[in-house]
């Protein structure tokens, strides 16, 4: 069976060099393709970019992720936000089977469901539980509220969130059947049985009643500075160690800590959890450039990790595209949870440990060789070697890619986010219309969720 498997993967990399497609099926095609208007835009029930896991014990199947739903930015009469363009959408882990030949079927699908058994939403959540103000809109363009039946007005009908709601990101199968899952509202760290039931959570929040993992009598909270998390920009990416102790995630880039003078840093923040000792442990990653983001982690054991480090270019449209897979080393990095107060440096208990009064993202805001000044006072970034350069290695077409499937033959399996195959037709302004999601400048060809193999050097 294991040499079935290694074939399998080996086909599949050898033969399918450019992807291998995963099922879907349309979910809805009422809305003109603003590309070419004499069209209607496929929006596709597939999506299940936003993360992989490995099955634990079949090597043929992995689990995928999908994202909160379809949606585009837009600027209504309630501010900037998003319009759902599927607005009871349900959030879903797919199971699916990698088969001889590079074929993809889709074993089975997991609805997302709150504690009592109801499917959650992709909505926003309320401010004071992971809320960044991001108005949802109706496929109208009108602004979702608390009676769809009423005009929006701030006092009297305001603006519909969910306490709920995910947008989801990072996965993480364990070996009981059952699932933690990162997003990027809160974010929220959830954890689903294998119904897809909410058993438990940990945020940030210590006034969220959900936060229910006590440990030792303690609840277990994550660093109170994930809170200042930027809109769209929460936990990417979400694994488990392989002894099933540890919940280890990262931010998708720099959070807003303090403020918006934070998010141009290159500094990005690990987490790790222990679910049995309720230990949690912070450590700083080093982006090449603080415009890109990471998007997918895989543990090898209990202190190394595969991930994905990318600027969500497409390689189509601009030579210049990064697709990048380091192989990162937490053992000689510094747990700053652990930094004492010291002169200058100093635990807050709103935004974490500073240094001579400012945050470690304006630290390195300010100056890129502060990461040099960090390692004199004896706080070290994790180690990271590049084990995958994905656009030398593939031919890789995608700007998203954010699936990280850690096969049993040591093969990495790479899923982009296809965005239901939609897109805003104008990233820097928003307005109401979208258009199927096309990889060229001339929009001829159209994105779709695929599976690559690939090998990482040693």
């Amino acid at each position: 069976m294991v040499n079935e498997d290694i074939n399998t993967a080996m086909t599949a990399m050898n033969e399918f060099p450019q992807g291998c497609p995963l099922p879907y099926s349309a979910l809805d095609a009422t809305h003109i393709n603003a590309a070419y208007p004499e069209q209607k835009l496929e929006i596709r029930g597939g999506g299940y970019g936003s993360d992989a896991a490995a099955h634990p014990t079949n090597a043929k199947q992995f689990y995928a992720l999908t994202d909160r739903g379809p949606n585009a930015d837009f600027d209504g009469v309630a501010g900037r936000g998003k319009q759902f363009l599927v607005p009871n959408y349900t959030p879903a882990i797919g199971l699916f089977e990698l088969q001889a030949g590079g074929k993809i079927i889709k074993v089975k699908e997991i609805l997302l469901k709150d504690r009592r058994g109801n499917p959650i939403s992709g909505l926003p959540n309320p401010k004071a539980l992971g809320g960044t103000s991001e108005v949802p809109y109706d496929v109208n363009g009108q602004p979702m509220t608390i009676n769809p039946n009423m005009p929006f007005n701030a006092v009297t009908n305001p603006i519909k969130t969910d306490i709920n709601g995910l947008d989801p990101e990072g996965l993480a199968a364990l070996k009981d059947g059952s699932f933690w899952i990162s997003d990027e509202y809160g974010p929220h760290l959830v954890h689903y049985d294998e119904n897809g039931v909410e058993v438990e959570r940990i945020n940030a929040f210590a006034s969220d009643e959900r936060n229910n993992v006590i440990i030792n009598g303690k609840p277990i909270l994550l660093p109170v500075e994930f809170t200042k998390r930027r809109a769209n920009r929460g936990m990417e990416a979400l694994t488990i160690t392989p002894d099933q102790t540890t919940l280890v995630g990262i931010m998708e880039s720099a959070m807003d800590n303090p403020d918006k003078s934070g998010r141009i840093s290159s500094l990005v923040r690990m987490v790790t959890i222990n679910l049995v000792s309720g230990q949690i442990a912070q450590y700083l990653y080093r982006l090449d450039n603080a415009q890109h983001v990471t998007s997918g982690i895989a543990a090898l054991n209990n202190h190394e990790f595969y991930l994905i480090e990318h600027d969500r270019k497409f390689p189509l449209q601009d030579e210049t595209a990064k697709k990048l897979i380091y192989k990162v080393d937490i053992v000689q990095a510094t747990d700053i949870e652990t930094v004492l107060n010291d002169k200058g440096v100093k635990q807050d208990e709103a935004v974490g440990l500073t240094i001579n009064g400012q945050t470690l993202e304006q630290l390195i805001a300010t100056d890129e060789e502060n990461w040099q000044m960090l390692e004199k006072i004896n706080i070290m970034p994790v180690k990271k070697t590049l084990v995958v350069d994905v656009l030398a290695s593939l031919d890789y077409p995608h700007d998203k890619l954010e699936g990280l499937w850690l096969r049993q033959d040591g093969s990495l399996g790479l899923l982009n986010d296809d965005d239901f195959a939609m897109i805003d037709t104008d990233i820097i302004n928003p307005k109401s219309s979208v258009e199927q999601k096309y990889l060229d400048k001339e929009k001829t060809i159209e994105d779709a969720n695929l599976l690559y193999i690939v090998m990482p050097s040693e």
